[in-house]
């Protein structure tokens, strides 16, 4: 994978703050450039130079603006130089907008994980940026109840990579790979089949396409099992029946995942509405980060270790 600018979003609150660990850690990593972005909500059509906005605005700005300096402070005590950046307007745009005109490789931002009627009617921006980012997102939720005054110590050991051998999902492989490369991790491949439909008399023949079914998948999971174990990276699979979200949640808890790795092609609209996205739900309720690759970047040069898609995926 490509990692050489990572761009943290913070609004500066406790989900922020573990997002700006995660940010320092894959920059330390890779040396990549970092860029700290805070973004004043204003909503469009507004006019800036009212002065009750104008107000507000100026008054936000030197918040923001003491702020910064600060988690710059902090960031340079962990040895990483960062540039800062405020803008205004829609959050999720703006983040964007700004991944879109610094070239980031990875936007890394923290989410509170808001699900039921709050979620519905305001959404979630980290799910806005996941569905429109140039590069993939790596969204964290906070773990604890409040804050630390010392940087929390980044451990990955574990990543869970959900697969359905479609585009999407081979490109996390891939993404989880270089992870695991850089970190030590294990990766644990993980299909969900989902419940099938079978006919009143529950026949001999519906039991026996469904294992042949188990069986070819099983022989794929292995040939890419295979191949990042010959990678040197220490890789199980694991297939297992039920509805994907719950069962990649459940497997997740678990194995202990330090990382859920999963691809996802950030569906919009009345589709999207309906029949929902597997990343946006595991999202909301994984006790691990997300990453979440729906626009891969990889350097020219980059060897896969999985086959080049060639389709496109459901939605996940």
């Amino acid at each position: 994978m490509k990692l050489g600018h990572v761009l943290l979003a913070t609004d500066f609150s406790f989900p922020a703050q573990r997002a700006e660990d995660y940010a320092c850690f894959f920059a330390a990593r890779r040396h990549a450039r970092l860029t700290v972005l805070s973004v004043l909500e204003f909503a469009a059509g507004m006019d800036p130079a009212y002065p009750v906005n104008h107000q507000y605005l100026t008054e936000r700005m030197r918040e923001a603006s003491v702020l910064l300096t600060e988690l710059k402070q902090r960031i340079a005590r962990r040895g990483i130089s960062a540039s800062t950046k405020i803008e205004t307007g829609l959050p999720s745009e703006a983040i964007v907008a700004a991944a879109l005109a610094e070239g980031a490789d990875l936007i890394v931002l923290g989410t509170s994980g808001r699900s039921g009627l709050a979620h519905v009617l305001l959404g979630s921006t980290a799910e806005r940026v996941i569905s429109r980012a140039p590069c993939p997102v790596l969204a964290v939720r906070p773990v604890g109840g409040g804050r630390s005054a010392v940087p929390a110590e980044i451990m990955l050991k574990r990543i869970l990579v959900p697969i359905d051998f479609f585009d999407c999902s081979l490109d996390a492989v891939e993404y989880a790979a270089q992870v695991a490369k850089d970190s030590g991790a294990a990766i644990k491949l993980l299909h969900v089949m989902e419940p099938v439909s079978y006919g009143l008399d529950f026949t001999l023949g519906d039991a026996a396409s469904l294992a042949r079914t188990r069986e070819r998948l099983l022989r794929r999971l292995e040939e890419l099992t295979a191949a990042l174990v010959a990678a040197g990276i220490s890789t199980t699979n694991l297939i297992r029946g039920g509805v994907p979200r719950d069962a990649i949640l459940e497997e997740s808890r678990q194995w202990a995942s330090d990382l859920i790795v999963m691809g996802t092609h950030g569906r919009r609209g009345i589709s999207h509405f309906f029949n929902g996205s597997v990343a946006e739900a595991v999202l909301r309720r994984a006790d691990c980060p997300v990453l979440a690759i729906r626009s891969p970047k990889f350097h020219p040069d980059h060897r896969r270790l999985t086959p080049v898609p060639v389709q496109q995926s459901s939605d996940r």
